[in-house]
């Protein structure tokens, strides 16, 4: 009985934690919602707020205030590309394929949302610095899913933490480049045309480069 009686506290504490962590949700969707239609310019304590349909007051009660706001954001976005990540298909008996359809889905989630991208890499908040501790956490859920497919088709005596560093430079070089090309003028003579498309094939073949140049194979 008592053993009973014990399951049914666990459970009401889980149920109580529930609404608190939806509330938590709505303030960060509300968060990711105005960075991404105003941009770190609209990204405040009040812009959050009055996005959430709530008073400042409850932001500062909930997360301590803008830095605490920023932390969980910050968070959250890395959440969201661990989420990105793993939506990819299985895994197949091609690891190079599979590693490049990795590669394609994190294009696809920095260009979903270019500030959300700036937050987590750019420093764009010019007086934001995350804790440390946070960006260890960041890394070890979300860029162990990159490492494990790198690990898969690594050959003997190749370091995959060192190979998924390496790529993973190469694939937020070619993203940031584009994401500023997007974002000016189109220009005649440039490398590329302006579409979709042939920003995608040049990804695919520096991707594809930097695989091959780091003796990783099917």
């Amino acid at each position: 009985m008592a053993r009973a009686k014990g399951v049914r506290s666990v459970a009401t504490r889980h149920l109580s934690t529930q609404p608190a962590e939806q509330h938590r949700r709505r303030f960060l969707d509300a968060a990711l919602a105005v960075l991404t239609d105003r941009g770190v310019a609209g990204l405040t304590v009040r812009g959050v707020a009055e996005r959430a349909g709530a008073s400042t007051i409850t932001v500062y009660t909930r997360f301590g205030g803008r830095v605490g706001l920023l932390d969980a954001l910050y968070e959250r976005a890395f959440d969201l590309l661990r989420d990105e990540l793993r939506a990819v298909p299985p895994e197949s008996d091609d690891g190079v394929a599979d590693l490049l359809e990795v590669a394609l889905a994190y294009r696809r989630f920095a260009l979903a949302s270019p500030a959300r991208y700036a937050l987590m890499f750019e420093r764009s908040v010019h007086d934001y610095d995350p804790d440390p501790a946070l960006r260890s956490g960041v890394v070890s859920t979300t860029f162990v899913e990159f490492v494990a497919k790198i690990d898969r088709i690594s050959p003997p005596g190749v370091v995959a933490r060192d190979c998924g560093y390496l790529l993973w430079t190469s694939m937020h070089g070619l993203v940031s480049v584009e994401l500023t090309i997007r974002s000016q003028t189109h220009i005649d003579d440039w490398f590329l045309d302006p579409t979709d498309e042939a920003h995608e094939r040049m990804y695919r073949h520096g991707v594809l480069a930097m695989i091959t140049g780091l003796g990783l194979r099917h």
